[in-house]
């Protein structure tokens, strides 16, 4: 039995006459009659009663309507389970930005693609997330990232072809107590940080790899821990920081951290994906 003597059996049933059905399937009565009739030999019976003006269903017909409709059911949640795999995204985040940033990209994605069935795995490790791209754990990832080509922040890539597209920036501040002897100064070199400390996170922290591109080697490093760790050190005083300006707005608004004369240029928010897959509709939809 095939799904297209199905659907002929299921809509003759209906509609009662071949042009009916015919007319509902947008075929000719032809192939209807001749989808009808195949299916019948393979059966081995005949399913419709042609003796009357209308076509009526035999016991045999009776007894396979059921199971026509189940099939047919089957077939097409079968159909929607298929479409829905090709259209899934599993997306991975970077921890750091995934409270902050990653809601705006996602509301642009549903917007604009509400077929994706879109999945979404934190990492605090940039390494994990371009390693499940790269095996295909992960249809794409979105990472923090300097101007420029992908890994322009400093940070190894997996042996595999990436391409990436920048979402959207992302502010650094940075910024000290109201306390710090730097806090005072009118403008900032990288001479006069000569002897402070900068508070950072492990050096594989995209804050930890934009601290050394904007400041160098002028600055100590104290290892203090996550975003969070760090911003509380540095209200106490024990050095500055450079941070994502979305985790210091309320801080500097309150006046426990200010913002030091040092402009860093901003980091970007950067999608990547494995170029040599299936294509993903994302650069369209959040272009």
């Amino acid at each position: 039995m095939e799904l297209g003597q199905l659907r002929a059996f299921e809509a003759v049933v209906t509609h009662r006459t071949i042009t009916g059905a015919a007319g509902a399937l947008g075929l000719a009565p032809a192939a209807v009659t001749e989808r009808v009739r195949t299916l019948e030999l393979g059966l081995g019976t005949a399913l419709f009663d042609r003796s009357g003006r209308d076509l009526t269903l035999t016991s045999a017909g009776e007894r396979l309507l059921p199971w026509s409709r189940r099939l047919l059911d089957q077939a097409e949640q079968a159909r929607r389970e298929v479409v829905a795999a090709r259209a899934r995204l599993r997306l991975g985040v970077l921890a750091a930005v995934a409270a902050t940033q990653v809601p705006a990209v996602l509301a642009r994605l549903t917007d604009r693609r509400p077929d994706l069935d879109i999945s979404l795995h934190t990492d605090t490790s940039r390494d994990a997330l371009l390693d499940g791209v790269a095996a295909g754990a992960l249809e794409a990832a979105l990472v923090l990232d300097a101007p420029g080509p992908l890994g322009a922040l400093g940070f190894p890539l997996p042996p595999a072809p990436l391409d990436h597209l920048d979402v959207q920036d992302v502010p650094l501040a940075l910024v000290a107590a109201p306390t710090h002897p730097l806090a005072r100064v009118g403008a900032l070199t990288r001479e006069a940080l000569r002897g402070h400390r900068l508070l950072v996170n492990s050096p594989a922290c995209s804050f930890h790899l934009a601290g050394e591109r904007l400041l160098g080697h002028h600055v100590r490093r104290l290892r203090t821990g996550a975003v969070p760790v760090t911003r509380a050190c540095a209200e106490q005083g024990l050095g500055i920081a450079l941070l994502p300006a979305h985790a210091v707005h309320a801080h500097l608004t309150a006046g426990t951290l200010v913002r030091l004369p040092l402009d860093p240029p901003p980091l970007h928010l950067r999608l990547l994906w494995r170029t040599d897959h299936a294509p993903l509709p994302l650069p369209a939809a959040l272009a």
